[in-house]
């Protein structure tokens, strides 16, 4: 057991100087620290230490920090630690010494992630909880600062991220990191070649892949060559940190939280779906995560309730196609809130067989079924003015191959049946006071504003490593995105308040 203390020792070296030196005033990560009072991380992590038994752990706002500096730069673990003791920047941010040498042990920040912010009995409410305070703390800031209006628009949209593993094992991803690894020490030494450890026989077992890694990392450990070459040892490290990981989560066989989403009709991906509400002013309000294959558009409710218990009065919601489904056209008008969202198909269909199994992909124009499969083709039936009135329907055709394998098949897929096929009604005048609204200046001023959220998805991207989960599972992408989303509003809020005092001045 471990107990926890709330504050950071407040830094008396003599060389402190060194820091107004070296650091400018305008650098993001000193305007950070000076911004942001990070005791809000002692109070949602408090309840995993003890206060008062054990030893004293080692401080928690400054793990988090580790945190948050690992998931920017990319870091290993091991790789982060041996950074800051060289990183006057980052002994800065993390409130130590210029002259300290003695830091953390990187296996604590491994523990930190697994046992503190993603425990096996709570995980996913950890890391959500975790994510949305951190949200919130910077829409307080950007509240106190001014840059954004209590009474708001939101502009919503979600951002996909690759799972880690993909549709590859850990035992894949082991072996393509063993591979990198050995063709860059034989670039360095081509003799090596007849000193590596023997490959094992392809059994397809995991546990079979994990000895061979350990030999090879015994190996190349000892040689100082290696590792005294910083884009080797990045590489040893890194395998280092996959297989410990891997060994953590060794009943995996990729990872079970994510799943297919369909970009388009012929384009898919593996992982998770960040659903974001933003101002115009580009902060977000407001996050939530879900595994590939959700609809966006159920989310709508979610991220309004959460904008608005972070202070933000929502007047309006900006959203393409996938949001204008009925129920959120009704509650919008229940709450007294513009929503422009342009109609999409799915609105447009009534759902005759009554089933939640099936959900529309507003991308592709395409039913998706529980187990993640996309339907194969469409075709319309019936007419719209026949003897027993409108009876068009559209019928959606699925794989029946996949059906019979499914393990979803049973109240869904009949036995020997040639086909699996999903109806619905058409209909065309249940949103014709919406169609009209659409008309007006004021949907198109509001829709206009959309285009905004798409360059932020593509800043999480870019900037913040974002396309691709960094850890296995729901909990492990929760965390990842809690740091980006909570550094990529602070960077905002700082160029705005920047702004603002450059147009006051």
């Amino acid at each position: 057991m471990l107990k926890v203390n709330n504050q950071l020792s407040f830094c008396l070296s003599s060389h402190a100087s060194l820091y107004d030196v070296l650091i400018e005033k305008d650098n993001f990560w000193r305007q950070l620290k000076d911004m942001v009072d990070f005791s809000f991380v002692y109070d949602e992590l408090k309840d995993k230490y003890s206060s008062t038994m054990g030893r004293k752990a080692e401080d928690v706002i400054r793990m988090f920090k580790y945190l948050l500096l690992k998931n920017y730069y990319k870091l290993s673990d091991r790789d982060l630690i041996a950074r800051t003791k060289t990183d006057m920047l980052f002994k800065y941010f993390l409130d130590y010494s210029p002259e300290e040498v003695n830091l953390i042990d990187p296996s604590l920040l491994t523990v930190f992630r697994r046992e503190r912010l993603s425990s096996k009995e709570n995980e996913e409410e950890t890391s959500t909880n975790l994510m949305d305070k951190l949200i919130a703390k910077t829409v307080e800031i950007a509240l106190e600062e001014g840059v954004i209006e209590v009474k708001n628009k939101i502009i919503q949209d979600s951002t996909h991220t690759n799972a880690m593993y993909q549709h590859i094992s850990p035992r894949e991803e082991l072996i393509k990191q063993a591979k990198e690894l050995r063709k860059a020490v034989y670039k360095i030494d081509e003799k090596m070649h007849d000193k590596m450890p023997k490959k094992r026989e392809s059994t397809g077992l995991l546990e079979e892949q994990i000895e061979y890694t350990k030999e090879l990392l015994n190996l190349l450990k000892k040689d100082a060559r290696f590792t005294t070459i910083p884009n080797i040892n990045e590489k040893i490290n890194m395998l280092e940190e996959t297989m410990c990981d891997t060994e953590y989560e060794i009943e995996y066989s990729k990872d079970k939280d994510a799943k297919v989403g369909h970009k388009t009709a012929d384009t898919s991906f593996f992982g998770y779906k960040t659903h974001i509400a933003m101002t115009p002013e580009r902060i977000i309000t407001a996050a939530t995560i879900t595994s590939g294959e959700k609809h966006d558009g159920k989310e709508l409710q979610k991220l309004v309730e959460k904008s608005q218990s972070n202070g933000i009065e929502v007047e309006a919601v900006i959203g393409d196609g996938a949001y204008s489904e009925k129920e959120n056209m009704e509650y919008c008008e229940e709450n007294n809130i513009k929503l422009a969202s342009k109609l999409s198909k799915f609105v447009t269909h009534g759902n005759s067989q009554r089933n939640n199994n099936f959900e529309y992909n507003k991308d592709a124009e395409m039913y998706v079924c529980k187990a993640g499969h996309m339907a194969i083709k469409k075709a319309k039936q019936g007419t719209k003015n026949g003897i027993h009135g409108d009876t068009r329907t559209e019928c959606y055709y699925f794989d029946v191959e996949k059906c019979k394998h499914c393990k979803f098949k049973e109240g869904c897929y009949k036995e020997g049946a040639k086909y699996k096929t999903y109806n619905v009604k058409i209909k065309d005048n249940i949103h014709i006071k919406y169609m009209d609204y659409m008309k007006t200046e004021e949907f198109k001023e509001l829709y206009a504003e959309r285009y905004k959220i798409e360059a932020k998805n593509s800043e999480l991207k870019s900037n913040f490593g974002y396309g691709t989960a960094n850890a296995c599972g729901k909990s492990g992408i929760t965390i990842q995105g809690a740091s980006a989303l909570f550094l990529v509003n602070m960077k905002r809020i700082i160029k705005l308040k920047k702004e603002k005092t450059q147009n006051n001045g």
